[in-house]
Parts: C-alpha cells; structure tokens; sequence
C-alpha cells in the first residue's frame, strides 16, 4: 500500500546523477580503466611468470619471517594444495585485485583519516559517510561501477575500494585519537608543530591501530573480490559463481577454501606486521 503523499522520485533522481557522471566525465573514467586495467594485468603476467612454486616459497618464507614457524608451514601447506587443485591461476588473479584494491583504499583512507583526526570540521564530515558507506549493501556497490567502468576487473576495483575503505579511516583517525595527552602536552611544551607531533609522536604510536585497519580493509576487499565475481572479476569470485550457477557444491566448496588460505595467509602477515609495531614503540 503506497502512502498518500506524492511519491518522492528519488531513484529517478540517482539515475538523473549517474548518468549525468557518465556522459561528462567518460574521459576521466575510461583513463582510469585503462590505467587499472593495465596495472592489474602487469601485475598477474608478473606473478605468473615464476614458477608456482617459487611464489609459494617466497610468500611462505615472508610468512615464517613475520608471523612465525606455523604460519610459515600453513602458507606452503595451503598454497600448494590450491596449486594441486588447479586453481593457482584464480587464486593469483585473486591476489592481484586485493593488493591493488588494499593500496588504493590506503593511499586514500590514511590521509582522509588523519586529516580527521587533526580537523574536527572534516571528522564531523566524513563520519556519516563512512556510516553510510558501511551499512550500504555490498551489492548495491557493484551498480554504480558498471555504467562508470563497464564490466570487468576495474569495476571490481572500484566497488572494492568503496566497500573496503572505511575501517582504513576510522582506525588511522581513532589511533591518532588514542595518543596519551601527556605526551601531546610534553610534545607542546618543547614547542613541536603539527608536523613534527603527527610523524614522530602520533603516528608511531597509532601504527598498531592503523595496521589494524589495514588489515580489515584487505579482508573486506577480499570478501568484495568475491562477490564483485558478477560483474566479471577474475580469480577465485569467478569460480565460486560458477559454482553457484551451475549448483556444483563441490567446486564451490574447493574455491571457497581457496578464499579462506588467501585470507588467513594475509590476515597474519599483517596482524605480524601490527604486533612487530608495538613492540618497536614498547
């Protein structure tokens, strides 16, 4: 039942903007495509050209390196066994598109989220987009991409990049936040500026926290990889569709556990990388 008052026209007026954004900015997208496109597709030919196994050794050993002897064991365990069930292609692609997603979302999260924490006005400003940005269904991210960057890789990036970047901005800003007043003051008192303050006092001590959300943001993206598998990413997403389109439990059972290796194998080369950062500044 439809309420009395004149309906508000507000998916005619969303419709109105994107296409508006498509016809006057095709030239900035279609550079930017190309430019991602290029990037990913260097990156996958690089990775692909060495031999599975030196990857797997070298991702296994930077493993034992940061996280430890079981981590080291399980990286080699589980990378070998995705290269045993063919699906070594998928799940470099897979690595491809989380690396670039995660650098992007970063380069732009971590100085949206100390300006934040330095600005009270731009905190008040980008708090309710994040809010938005992280209670936005994933899904709806992938409509958007498709009339800017069409089908493909770079609409992956783009919807994984918005879905993703959120904690990389709440955690930078909440880590600066959390820094002891008492070292704040002390750094006031021996006449430190602003920049001085935030590259040898703020953000030292919010590394772990920044870490933090960095992490969250490569596990988000590497959910998002997944399900942007509809819009035509590659990698390990694009198996698991097919695997739900043609209901074969099996295979959509093995590439989901490719998702989960790649996802721990990364979890704990950060949260390493996180914890190595506290004890440094302990």
């Amino acid at each position: 039942m439809s309420m009395p008052l004149p309906s508000i026209p507000l998916a005619q007026w969303i419709d109105a903007i994107i296409h508006f954004l498509t016809v006057h900015f095709a030239f900035i997208t279609r550079a930017i495509s190309a430019a991602l496109g290029t990037g990913v597709n260097a990156l996958v030919a690089a990775l692909t050209w060495f031999p599975p196994w030196v990857l797997i050794i070298v991702l296994a050993a930077l493993a034992w390196w940061l996280a430890g002897k079981w981590a080291g064991v399980f990286t080699i365990l589980g990378l070998m066994l995705l290269w045993n069930v063919n699906l070594w292609d998928a799940t470099v692609a897979t690595l491809a598109l989380v690396v670039v997603a995660t650098l992007i979302a970063v380069v732009i999260g971590l100085p949206l989220g100390v300006l934040a924490a330095l600005f009270p006005g731009v905190k008040r400003v980008v708090v309710p987009i994040l809010d938005f940005m992280q209670t936005m269904p994933a899904f709806v991210y992938l409509i958007p991409a498709i009339p800017f960057f069409g089908l493909g890789t770079v609409s992956a990036i783009f919807s994984t990049v918005i879905f993703a970047m959120p904690p990389a901005i709440r955690l930078t800003y909440l880590g600066i936040e959390q820094v002891p007043e008492d070292l704040i003051e002390a750094a006031d008192a021996f006449g430190s500026s602003r920049q001085q303050k935030l590259w040898k006092i703020q953000l030292p001590i919010a590394t772990p926290t920044i870490m933090a959300g960095i992490n969250q943001t490569i596990m988000l993206s590497l959910s998002m990889v997944v399900i942007a598998a509809m819009i035509g990413a590659g990698g390990l997403g694009q198996d698991v569709w097919k695997a739900i389109q043609r209901v074969e439990a099996g295979k959509g059972f093995v590439a989901g556990l490719g998702v989960v290796i790649v996802a721990i194998v990364l979890d704990r080369i950060t949260q390493s990388i996180g914890r190595r950062g506290q004890k440094a500044r302990a």
